[in-house]
């Protein structure tokens, strides 16, 4: 890995998508060191927060939570460096990369088997309107909003209010909907991997709880949890929900066009690029998702157009949270006024 910031490489913007990805290949080795020295420096703070939370309990229940607060920062790169390992891009030794990630699915509350499977599914199926449904948020497009019935339209709205979405949605996920292979019903190996991890987070609180009773699992775990999972969500949903992203029906889809056009190059300061383990270079680990995440600031260095393409800003993406609905005529994401406002000479929306 590089270690100068060397100006970036000139590239044609007219270099296909799938050209990229030959170019990206020689940034797909993980180094074990740093791989393991990654996971250490996130796994040790974490810890440490967790054992200092609950010594604070008896000096004071706010301080203990305000601890709490802030960890959720690691458990949230916990989650990314999970992510890295369902790719196969963390360790060399794809064993290896799943045995951290089965044991990270504990402390993030999420069946790392089941999460792998539907999560590929969302990347090969990333920005296909004909194949939603799986590891994605539910997008309508204009058309199929003006052709549902009143209460289809209720419910939609409901689902994409930002109070249901970032507020209780979270929560849902990790605490409940993640306790099944929802989707994958059929396969023992995914009920496995959901009750295994279920199990595993039993023992854990019920060791909490008999060493600390439910002071630790109110005031430490619960909102370290929920906060990551809360910041994790948003950080999903901008990644593939912003004005410009890129959908298409099935025979018009292209995996690497989707991939490269269709998720965003979330710009953030570098505390937060960090804490987040470079997550916000949605647009380059889509489009080769072998790259380690700590190479993925390397891309950007080497390559001018990569760095500047589908950039959005944390201003910017405040904006995303409401826009709802795809327009395949425009090629856009939009709001349900903006839907309204187009559709005025159609039966209203």
């Amino acid at each position: 890995m590089k270690d100068t910031f060397d100006p970036p490489q000139s590239q044609p913007d007219t270099l296909t998508a799938r050209e990229w990805v030959s170019t990206l290949s020689k940034y797909r080795e993980p180094s074990q060191w740093r791989s393991s020295f990654e996971l250490g420096i996130t796994v040790g703070p974490f810890v440490a927060l967790w054992a200092l939370a609950w010594w604070t309990m008896s000096i004071s229940p706010w301080l203990a939570l305000a601890i709490s607060i802030g960890n959720a920062a690691f458990l949230l790169r916990l989650f990314c460096i999970q992510h890295d390992c369902g790719h196969g891009s963390f360790f060399k030794s794809r064993t290896a990369s799943d045995w951290v990630g089965r044991v990270l699915g504990v402390l993030t509350l999420t069946p790392y088997d089941v999460w792998r499977r539907s999560h590929s599914i969302h990347h090969s199926s990333s920005g296909n309107l004909s194949k939603r449904g799986i590891g994605d948020i539910h997008t309508m497009t204009v058309a199929e909003y003006k052709a549902s019935n009143w209460l289809q339209r209720f419910q939609y709205r409901l689902y994409r209010n930002p109070i249901i979405l970032f507020g209780l949605g979270p929560g849902y996920i990790f605490f409940l909907q993640n306790r099944l292979p929802v989707g994958l019903m059929e396969s023992a190996k995914y009920w496995i991997s959901a009750m295994s991890t279920n199990a595993a987070i039993l023992v854990a609180l019920t060791v909490i709880w008999y060493f600390g009773g439910l002071g630790p699992i109110l005031l430490i775990f619960l909102p370290t949890t929920l906060l990551a999972a809360t910041a994790g969500m948003w950080l999903f949903y901008v990644q593939h929900q912003f004005e410009d992203a890129h959908w298409n029906e099935d025979e018009d889809w292209e995996m690497h066009e989707a991939a490269l056009h269709g998720s965003s190059h979330y710009v953030m300061p570098r505390p937060l690029q960090w804490l987040s383990a470079n997550i916000g270079i949605h647009h380059v680990h889509h489009l080769y998702s072998r790259i380690p995440f700590y190479r993925l600031p390397e891309v950007l260095r080497d390559h001018a157009y990569l760095a500047d393409a589908n950039k959005l800003t944390i201003r910017e993406s405040l904006a995303c949270a409401r826009l709802h609905l795809w327009d395949d005529d425009s090629k856009q994401l939009l709001s349900f006024a903006q839907a309204k406002s187009l559709c005025a000479k159609s039966p209203p929306i």
